[in-house]
């Protein structure tokens, strides 16, 4: 049996069909994005930092409140990182995010740039007085943006992840701040142990000399001459003058031991040692540094005290 619909219900149904469907646009367009942990309705905050070294800080000052995660994972080198697809979608769910800033991931500062237009995106170095801060020699850097090989301004560090932790989430003050003053006498140790081992180093043969220039802040605060292959910043380029200057520098002052870095590839330290053993003058590698990011995850370098202590004890058994 044929059923005739007349023209005005036809009209009505179509009307009908039409505001529902505005109402489900409406309904999702108010839905609030989910960012999987809001401090707020008491979830742990969803912290994104960019290197290993300010991720560790944040699991040391947030511990059981917040939900850390770093974009770069070990042996990354921070000058020259890209931000992924899924680097944005971690940084766009964030409700807090840490960087280094000093241009040490210079090519994300425009991701900050828009970040900060919707959440706290802060970078740990802020609270460091200017007159603390190195001076940059690379083009695009103002100042040299290694700070964390001073302990003590790591300990600046960690009091900006402190204030900006219980700014977003008063009600775990206590908890944020208890953690960060445990945490700073950590350091304060630290700071003494470093000092004690690096002066154990006979002062004629405290030069450290690395394949860039990472560690300027660690020679100025304890006491050693540094030198590096290239200059503060990885994306700049050595060429033969600074290979053949380094060597020279190494053989006239009979530099017995030079270091290679986690981050940094070997094949420009191993030109300067060929060139030195040219000159009848050898040259050992020292070790293996730590300088623009940590050990594996699970490992002693894997932490911000571990890593530095590594680095002291690699330094000091071969320039002793």
């Amino acid at each position: 049996m044929k059923m005739k619909i007349s023209m005005s219900s036809f009209k009505r149904f179509i009307m009908t069909l039409l505001f529902l469907g505005l109402a489900i646009a409406l309904a999702a367009c108010g839905a609030p994005k989910e960012t999987g942990g809001n401090a707020a309705e008491g979830g742990k905050i969803q912290v994104v930092s960019t290197t290993g070294m300010i991720h560790d800080l944040v699991k040391q000052v947030g511990g059981e409140h917040v939900e850390a995660q770093a974009l770069m994972q070990p042996g990354v080198d921070p000058h020259l990182y890209k931000a992924s697809q899924g680097d944005l979608r971690k940084l766009e769910q964030a409700e807090l995010i840490f960087y280094n800033g000093l241009h040490l991931e210079g090519k994300m500062i425009d991701i900050f740039e828009q970040m900060a237009k919707s959440k706290p995106t802060v970078p740990v170095t802020k609270n460091i007085a200017e007159s603390e801060l190195l001076a940059s020699d690379d083009q695009g850097m103002e100042h040299d943006p290694h700070v964390w090989f001073n302990v003590r301004h790591w300990i600046s560090a960690t009091e900006t992840i402190r204030d900006e932790l219980v700014k977003l989430d008063a009600a775990h003050a206590d908890s944020y701040k208890n953690n960060a003053e445990a945490y700073i006498r950590q350091l304060e140790e630290l700071d003494q142990y470093v000092k004690t081992q690096i002066a154990t180093i006979p002062e004629q043969q405290r030069v450290l000399v690395t394949a860039h220039d990472a560690f300027g802040y660690f020679g100025k605060a304890y006491g050693i001459q540094v030198r590096g292959l290239q200059g503060m910043n990885t994306a700049s380029e050595y060429g033969s003058k600074d290979v053949s200057e380094l060597r020279d520098y190494l053989v006239a002052n009979k530099i017995k031991a030079i270091f290679v870095e986690s981050s940094v590839p070997k094949k420009s330290i191993e030109a300067v040692i060929e060139g030195a053993k040219r000159q009848g003058h050898d040259i050992r590698i020292g070790g293996e540094l730590f300088s623009d990011a940590m050990g594996e995850e699970g490992t002693p370098e894997g932490t911000y005290l571990g890593m530095v202590r590594h680095n002291v004890d690699t330094i000091v058994k071969a320039l002793k």
